[in-house]
């Protein structure tokens, strides 16, 4: 639907809101089923044997951690995120989701292959099923975003020098993508699970300032 006023009075906030919903909603038949199914499974298994789930991301993708993170806590999983202050060890079994658009973030990577060596299940939540992240990992998601990787990879460097893409810079595509995505997994566990919406607002946080 159309709104002709917001388009002549904002048009480069219209073209960008038009362009992220198009590539979101565009980007639903690019998923592998197998794929997604693999990393249900894999947290339903977490679930029922209170394996641990670490979830991390740098920048805006662990932003997309944070938010996955807090609906695994609402659902009575075992969940942390790295950098917290309070992150319990990964243990053999435990399972370990790394976001990161490129694939090739150097803190998500070191992360990630620490987390092998101890016998975690390492998922990675990718545009790039050919990166570095991508071939650590036991269970891969393509997830559409980015067309290109910059060629500065690490993400820290892209923030300092400032790269970006026309309406949807840097990761956006990726991020919003991710959110979504991680978002519609909760809805598949609550049903798994028989989870109303009633069972997580008993877990949510209750002291809040």
């Amino acid at each position: 639907m159309s709104n002709p006023d917001l388009a002549k009075a904002l048009p480069t906030f219209y073209r960008a809101y038009l362009q992220i919903s198009n590539f979101v909603a565009s980007s639903l038949a690019v998923f592998n089923r197998s794929q997604v199914e693999k990393f249900i499974d894999v947290l339903m298994q977490a679930y029922r044997s209170g394996r641990r789930v670490l979830v991390m991301g740098a920048g805006r993708s662990g932003l997309v951690g944070r938010a996955f993170a807090m609906r695994l806590k609402h659902l009575g999983y075992d969940v942390y995120v790295l950098g917290d202050t309070i992150v319990s060890p990964v243990k053999q079994g435990d399972i370990v989701v790394a976001i990161s658009g490129s694939g090739r973030t150097a803190l998500i990577v070191t992360a990630a292959e620490a987390a092998k060596t101890v016998g975690a299940i390492v998922v990675a939540i990718t545009s790039y099923i050919d990166s570095p992240l991508a071939k650590i990992a036991d269970i891969v998601v393509e997830v559409p975003g980015r067309t290109k990787v910059s060629t500065v990879e690490d993400y820290f460097a892209r923030q300092v020098l400032g790269l970006h893409e026309s309406l949807a810079p840097l990761g956006t595509l990726f991020e919003d993508c991710a959110m979504i995505f991680l978002d519609a997994i909760i809805a598949e566990l609550m049903q798994k699970l028989n989870k109303s919406e009633e069972d997580l607002r008993e877990q949510h946080a209750n002291i809040e300032v």
